[in-house]
């Protein structure tokens, strides 16, 4: 916590002055080491330390947005765990997915849903889709220290925009590079390791407007063939019982599938390429 206390226990005054509504921002002035880019690193690099997070795709659809996210992460060669979960919701109508070094994205996820849950009771309205996105942005700015030294994280945000100037434009996608570079993408996007992969496979079957029951179907084969390429991406494990988190984020909030649902799905989609490995 904060240094400063006094002996009688009362907080310091930058806990009772009337101060921003951007939570990091009050914690670069109340305790900035607790912030994942604040932290001393020791020099070199320590991209082999830390299990890293792959793959997440997004896809907009005529209610929203679909995102799912595979479960592995990966060590080196190793497999670091099979059942991570990679996507989460970032508040009411938004989904915010993290790929990179694992320890490190997932605080920062959680940050960022306490970021805009600070705004929300500080300034008594929600941030907008852009302005969320652009908090996201300079909180993945400010990692870049540790991302030059292979702690990197890139989060892929994803929502649905509650005042859209173009009723076309409901679902919302946006990317980042590790610099904190935000970019809007259109239709749909992936990131991590398979999703060279996966962006292939949605480029073929994606269609503007597509329904949501579809795009669930869609986000699977495209994790599917990501994990068919790419050894740090986990495919459907039917023995396990290990499926993608897949979410969706729409008029009516966000909302993640059931496993009841995923399993039809996952199953649908393996006893298919069963018959037609190609796709």
């Amino acid at each position: 916590m904060a240094s400063g206390f006094d002996p009688s226990g009362r907080l310091p005054d930058v806990f009772t002055n009337a101060g921003t509504s951007s939570f990091t921002q009050f914690l670069s002035y109340a305790a900035p080491e607790l912030l994942p880019g604040r932290r001393p690193l020791p020099p070199g690099m320590a991209a082999e330390l830390a299990p890293h997070a792959t793959t997440i795709v997004a896809i907009a659809t005529a209610e929203g947005v679909v995102m799912a996210g595979d479960r592995r992460a990966t060590m080196g060669n190793l497999i670091a765990s099979r059942d991570i979960e990679k996507v989460h919701p970032a508040d009411a109508h938004s989904l915010i997915g993290i790929a990179g070094t694992a320890g490190v994205g997932i605080e920062l996820m959680r940050l960022f849903q306490v970021e805009l849950e600070h705004y929300e009771k500080i300034e008594g309205a929600m941030l907008s889709l852009d302005g969320k996105a652009n908090r996201l942005a300079s909180m993945v700015r400010g990692n870049l220290g540790a991302a030059m030294q292979g702690l990197a994280v890139v989060p892929l945000f994803a929502g649905f925009d509650l005042t859209p100037g173009d009723p076309a434009r409901v679902g919302r996608i946006f990317s980042f590079d590790v610099a904190g570079g935000l970019y809007e993408e259109t239709g749909f996007d992936a990131i991590g390791s398979g999703s060279l992969f996966a962006k292939a496979a949605l480029k073929k079957r994606y269609r503007p407007g597509v329904s949501t029951p579809d795009a669930i179907r869609l986000a699977v084969e495209a994790l599917y063939d990501a994990a068919d390429d790419d050894t740090a991406t986990g495919g459907p494990d039917l023995t396990r019982k290990i499926y993608p988190v897949v979410m969706t984020a729409t008029a009516e909030g966000t909302h993640r599938l059931a496993d009841s649902e995923i399993t039809s799905v996952a199953e649908d989609v393996v006893a298919g390429r069963m018959e037609n490995p190609g796709g």
